[in-house]
């Protein structure tokens, strides 16, 4: 075979065993066969990365095995018999709520005509929102508890469910009084009048753990309030959280990426917040923890947390002197106590700002019912079931958060918030600080709805004035959640006391709103942020 000497982009053909091959034919079949070949490889190379990491995650599950089945078997140990029994009273729910679907599905195909499907809703059965809803509040406390972190995680849950578990809130029917005294019985290891001159069989309050009644205390006849642990609730809160634990670690295992959202990190923090509340010896550790914070810093005049007595106080029962009063958003009541409500609020944030670093735990639910104006005129710190610690690191991030609160600097408060969330990935700071701007901004917007009624005296002219504050809790947590939502949107995740600190900001700025309208709480003079009192202090 020869080839003459001229340049290959001018060669016109090559002759191949007497066969004329067009040179442009034969860099076509050569070129086909390259990009086959690439693309075998292409494909080899990827089954073989797809098939590394399935290996790779195959042998990382086979080594978390044996963790596994240790943590589920010793989870079922401590869970014990209770597991079986809230089986039955779980099947029990399922059946019943399934009857309602079923009773609602026969209804809605008897008044469709000419076959129309049947809602969305309906279809779902059990999994659509409202017969989940209505499941949780069959199942009682556990899932009441659990619906309400659904309806207060936008960003973990779908829209639709997020909406219908807001229902969960404000849920607890009261329990007979019969079982009420059983408790004390019990507890108490002694007839109850031995103890107490009159329990009232009327319940203040009920919520979903625990129940409240006045009473009075025999000899000293001291007024009182009983608060009581719900029969059967903290077999049924601890068998409930270990089984929601389990199946957390059971998809955390098949699902790998599962462990990027921190599931099982989520449902320990609420499995451990949620059995610290039925545990009133923890509770009334931590009044008599501000009570002597209180005293240490001279704050008894201004403030006070209620006298737990401990011979009739047990883990189920806390008896605890009664305080009465007004809460800070009964503005009428408020006025005729003291000349001043926004003297009132100042103390209160002061009591608070400073409990934050001179406590051992601050007081992480001060919602209306839990912070009141007492008749004697100082500001009343109930029920401490729900506190916060807060670690150094979080600390010093959240002094420059409340600063940049104050001044509206969004960079700053855009690189507090980076230091103190926990992230994997690079963040941009500006758009964050931007995102930021546009939430905080939106405070000054909520509504504040103010009920103002008037009535004129029989035998006067004068006219009674009163106003109140419509808290909607709803509103405030969407804007808390919003913070929430935007900074994870940026691979940010916050500890647990930030979230709490929040929300305490927000009841105060509703406050502020009703008692003190002109009142900026982060820059008047007047009230004490701890960082500028820590500050002082070093």
């Amino acid at each position: 075979m020869a080839i003459s000497a001229m340049k290959a982009s001018r060669l016109p053909v090559l002759h191949h065993h007497g066969v004329i091959i067009s040179s442009s034919v034969s860099l076509s079949l050569i070129s086909g066969r390259s990009r086959k070949l690439s693309k075998r490889f292409s494909l080899s190379a990827r089954y073989s990365q797809a098939q590394d990491l399935f290996s790779s995650r195959l042998q990382t599950s086979i080594d978390n095995l044996p963790n596994l089945v240790e943590d589920i078997v010793q989870t079922s140990i401590n869970t014990g018999p209770r597991g079986a029994l809230r089986l039955a009273q779980g099947i029990q729910a399922f059946l019943g709520v399934g009857g309602e679907w079923l009773a609602d599905v026969s209804k809605a195909r008897n008044a469709t005509s000419g076959g129309l499907p049947l809602p969305t809703e309906l279809r779902l059965g059990l999994l659509s929102p409202l017969y989940l809803r209505r499941l949780f509040e069959r199942m009682g406390a556990t899932y009441i508890k659990l619906g309400q972190f659904i309806a207060s995680a936008p960003t973990l849950f779908p829209p639709e469910y997020v909406q219908e578990f807001q229902n969960c809130f404000d849920r607890a029917p009261a329990v007979p009084f019969e079982e009420i005294q059983r408790i004390l019985r019990e507890d108490l290891g002694r007839p109850i009048d031995t103890v107490y001159e009159y329990v009232d069989p009327t319940p203040i309050a009920s919520a979903s753990i625990a129940q409240v009644h006045g009473a009075r205390l025999k000899g000293s006849q001291e007024d009182v309030v009983i608060k009581v642990l719900k029969p059967g609730i903290e077999d049924i809160l601890v068998a409930d959280l270990n089984f929601v634990y389990v199946v957390a670690r059971i998809s955390e295992f098949l699902n790998p990426d599962l462990s990027r959202a921190s599931l099982v990190g989520i449902v320990k923090d609420i499995r451990e917040s949620m059995l610290e509340e039925v545990d009133f010896c923890k509770e009334a550790a931590n009044i008599e923890s501000f009570r002597r914070y209180l005293e240490s810093m001279g704050l008894t005049r201004q403030a006070t947390a209620p006298k737990v007595y401990e011979h009739c106080s047990t883990r189920r029962v806390l008896t605890m002197e009664r305080l009465y009063g007004v809460p800070l958003t009964d503005l009428d009541s408020i006025s005729s106590l003291v000349a001043s409500p926004e003297s009132s609020l100042i103390t209160a944030l002061n009591v608070w700002f400073g409990s934050l670093l001179a406590c051992e735990t601050f007081h992480a639910d001060v919602h209306a019912g839990n912070l009141w104006l007492l008749r004697d005129g100082r500001i009343g710190f109930l029920d401490f079931g729900i506190v916060g610690r807060i670690s150094p690191k979080t600390w010093t991030a959240i002094e420059v958060f409340l600063a940049s609160i104050a001044t509206g600097e969004y960079d700053s408060m855009a690189s507090a918030l980076i230091e103190m969330g926990a992230t994997s990935k690079e963040v941009n700071a500006k758009a964050f600080a931007n995102d930021l701007e546009k939430i905080f901004s939106s405070i000054q917007e909520l509504d504040t709805e103010i009920v103002v009624a008037t009535a004129r005296g029989a035998t006067t002219n004068a006219t009674a004035v009163s106003a109140s504050l419509i808290v909607d809790e709803r509103q405030m947590n969407a804007l808390f959640l919003d913070v929430i939502r935007v900074s994870e949107s940026y691979g940010l995740r916050f500890p647990r006391e930030f979230a709490l600190l929040m929300k305490q900001l927000l009841y105060f700025d509703r406050y502020t709103r009703l008692l003190a309208p002109n009142l900026n709480m982060l820059q008047d003079q007047r009230i004490s942020i701890v960082s500028n009192r820590k500050r002082k202090n070093m």
